[in-house]
């Protein structure tokens, strides 16, 4: 069974901080930051939340399904 990860960004929240893209230990190959966050090539995500848990706008949610 596949495990699949969306990092979900609540683009009313966010106010593209980049605060995500700094902490991210893969930060420069999964975030673009422009007026908002936004999460691609999860492939090289670790799934360790720390972009969500650093979130000061609380705008980040990651969700595992599998």
């Amino acid at each position: 069974m596949f495990k699949i990860l969306k990092i979900i960004v609540d683009e009313e929240k966010c106010n593209g901080c980049g605060d995500c893209k700094e902490i991210c230990p893969k930060g420069g190959k999964i975030w673009k930051i422009n007026k908002v966050a936004h999460a691609s090539n999860l492939q090289y995500c670790h799934v360790c939340t720390i972009c969500a848990m650093a979130c000061k706008q609380d705008a980040i949610l990651v969700e595992r399904n599998g």
